[in-house]
């Protein structure tokens, strides 16, 4: 989930409140074992008493610091500054408001607010970076603007709105989301580098700004402990560490009475302590790597600003889930911009994440892996930072001159990743290249964060470019989070690359589930085995996904082996095409549909298996190929036609982040099993099925398909 609004918004799915203990009396977790009293109110009073004036990030009098500045980082924000002066602010109104409520778009009013925000961060940018006094007036207007802001909340988060079913939102009762930190988080670092300039040039802004952070968010944010994203239940997603680290500076720039403060971060720490409490100790992050920017790379932020803020007392660098999250990035490249998308993330994310963030962390933690992918986005005469994904993370990157000064890097590519935690594979022909065949594999199960149902996923690159692919996210609307969520395509097992056994879909919940999930690298091969037979409504039913990376034959191979009993009966009724979709034969011909939509193949054996693939895509006996529509080597996927009839699903995509990262279509492969395979039995044998070591023949049923890369 990225900050980007054209990505849609970081949300989740909204909970019961749960009360949350106060600190002192909550578990304890990574950062409270490490820094023990250090961590509590009375020493924090001390230990807190310079706030942010400690921070690099220096205030606009610094020049020295200043006017060292990457200088192409400064003209991209003055080309922008400037085209903004010409025009009138952004202004969210309440028709956007209520968009919301009445048709479930969230976009007309969170995206009125985003361009708000970033104008007014380019303004502040330039402020600081160039001294120059007429962009004061600019920061004046956009504060003053904020400030007159009936919320900060965004619509989709407003409980006001949902318990009254008020098209506004209520007045006296303000929601701490996303959006309310983020206001709150921009107006702290502009206070922190500009305040007394502010005072100067525009008395008393000063002072609005600091009693609307504080009625908004400060005194919300300590007198309730009740929030959503406050349980202490082991429930903790990427709301913590993004609003923990922006109430953070805020307490750290605008509460200058000393207990006070210490109260605001003691509650902070103990957020962040909850939020890795619960993090994998592997680092991984079931929300995926975009998420993971505005979770855990949050999180990282946080904990650098509590490092200088304390004079390295609360150092978080020895915390070892702290030393393995900053890996995770790197470990989900394809290649070049291309990521595993699970949960809610993108295949092809923005290039201008927090880069100069994990930079930074490798250089403290001496990993050179985290420095060359960080590094590899560091592109010399190109700006460094950009003011999409706010304020503070572009003054963070501005005032580090290890970042201004980094030069483009190859990224590490890792060979093998295996995160056992939230059961995440990716494997590729070579270390260090994207070159060739790269094949991900996600076990884990149908309750994580921001879930799709899709236990048991691959996704198979060439040459860094998935073409076997995971749709990935869609554009966020009322229907993302809530009931129906589910029925959107984009969150159903048929429209992942998995096995739809006696036409049954994977259930929703934390109990469908991978199993037994091995992983066997080697210098030939690398190989995966997970045993699917709980992912779906099937009691008795057992199946085995293997999947192998062939280094030698250069080939990749996805088996599928179930025994389903005799008659391989129907065990529910699967997805329908929705509009916008058709479905044809491999050869390009369209075949019957029952009424639900399901493609009739006569099949007795009660199997199949959907590959979802991008590009140009053609067919031929007994195989598919599909070809990336910006050029390069394609992909051809082959299976045994006798045993196996191939059908075809075209989805025209219609919502623009879909079209933006796969082009016009989709196209989904539908492999049904005519008859159960005479050779499953062996083959089933061979990949360690435990259920039973010599199944019957007939109530065996297999689909192997085998990938390779073509020109």
């Amino acid at each position: 989930m990225d900050h980007d609004r054209t990505a849609g918004t970081a949300t989740v799915t909204p909970q019961p409140p749960a009360p949350a203990p106060a600190p002192s009396d909550a578990p304890t977790g990574p950062l409270l074992r490490a820094w023990g009293p250090d961590a509590r109110r009375d020493r924090l009073t001390e230990l807190l008493a310079r706030g942010l004036r400690a921070h690099p990030v220096r205030p606009v009098h610094d020049r020295a610091l200043w006017d060292a500045v990457d200088q192409p980082t400064v003209a991209a924000f003055r080309l922008r500054g400037e085209l903004d002066l010409e025009e009138p602010w952004p202004q969210p109104l309440t028709s956007h408001y209520a968009r919301y409520l009445r048709d479930g778009n969230r976009t007309a009013y969170e995206d009125q607010v985003a361009r708000r925000q970033e104008r007014l961060s380019r303004a502040a940018v330039l402020a600081t970076a160039t001294g120059e006094e007429r962009w004061l007036d600019e920061v004046a207007d956009g504060v003053v603007l904020l400030c007159e802001q009936s919320s900060w909340c965004w619509p989709a988060h407003d409980e006001g709105l949902r318990i009254h079913g008020w098209a506004l939102p209520p007045e006296g009762s303000p929601s701490l989301d996303l959006g309310a930190a983020e206001v709150v988080g921009q107006l702290a670092w502009i206070d922190h580098t500009l305040g007394a300039a502010l005072d100067d040039h525009a008395p008393g802004v000063r002072e609005r700004l600091r009693a609307e952070a504080r009625s908004r968010v400060l005194r919300p944010f300590v007198d309730r402990r009740d929030w959503h994203w406050l349980r202490q239940d082991g429930w903790a997603h990427n709301w913590n560490p993004w609003i923990h680290g922006h109430v953070l500076v805020a307490a750290l720039a605008l509460l200058d009475e000393p207990d006070e403060r210490a109260e605001a971060v003691e509650h902070a720490i103990a957020g962040l302590d909850q939020f890795l409490d619960t993090l994998p100790t592997d680092g991984s992050s079931d929300e995926g790597y975009t998420s993971w920017w505005n979770g855990a790379g949050r999180a990282l932020e946080a904990l650098e600003v509590l490092a200088h803020a304390s004079g390295g007392v609360l150092d978080a660098s020895s915390v070892p889930v702290v030393r393995e999250t900053v890996r995770f990035p790197h470990r989900m490249q394809l290649g070049g911009d291309w990521y595993l998308d699970v949960a809610d993330s993108p295949a092809r994310p923005p290039r201008d994440q927090a880069w100069h963030v994990l930079h930074r962390w490798a250089q403290t933690l001496d990993d050179e892996q985290v420095r060359l992918h960080a590094a590899s986005y560091r592109e010399p005469g190109l700006p460094s930072v950009t003011e999409r994904a706010g304020l503070g993370r572009a003054l963070q990157g501005l005032a580090d001159p290890a970042w201004r000064d980094a030069h483009r890097e190859h990224p590490p590519l890792e060979r093998d990743v295996w995160l056992p935690q939230t059961q995440l594979v990716v494997t590729r022909e070579r270390l260090g290249s994207a070159r060739g065949l790269c094949v991900t594999v996600k076990g884990g199960h149908n309750g994580e964060h921001d879930n799709h149902n899709d236990v048991g996923s691959v996704v198979i690159a060439v040459d860094g470019v998935p073409l076997v692919v995971d749709a990935g996210q869609p554009t966020y609307t009322a229907a993302t989070f809530g009931a129906e969520r589910f029925t959107l395509w984009t969150m159903q097992s048929s429209w992942h690359n998995v096995p739809e056994p006696a036409w049954t879909t994977q259930g929703t919940g934390a109990r469908y589930r991978a199993r037994d999930v091995r992983v066997t690298p080697g210098e030939d091969t690398t190989r995966v085995v997970l045993d699917l037979s709980e992912a779906y409504d099937l009691p008795g039913a057992t199946g085995l996904r293997t999947v192998v990376l062939d280094r030698r034959r250069r080939c990749v191979t996805v088996e599928d082996a179930w025994d389903l009993g005799r008659d391989g009966r129907p065990g529910g009724a699967g997805t329908a095409p929705a509009d916008g979709s058709s479905t044809v034969d491999a050869s390009g011909t369209h075949t019957d549909t029952d009424a639900a939509g399901r493609t009739d193949v006569g099949s007795p054996a009660g199997l199949r298996v959907h590959y979802l693939l991008a590009g140009e895509v053609s067919a031929e006996r007994g195989g598919v190929v599909t070809r990336p529509a910006s050029g390069g080597r394609g992909v051809r996927l082959t299976w045994d036609p006798e045993t196996v009839v191939a059908t075809t699903t075209v989805r025209l995509l219609d919502d623009p982040l879909l079209a933006g990262v796969w082009g016009e279509r989709l196209t989904r492969l539908e492999l049904t099993l005519t008859e159960p395979a005479a050779g499953a039995a062996r083959a089933v044998a061979r990949a360690g099925r435990r259920t039973r070591t010599t199944p019957d023949e007939a109530t065996s049923r297999m689909i192997r398909v085998m990938a390779q890369a073509i020109r």
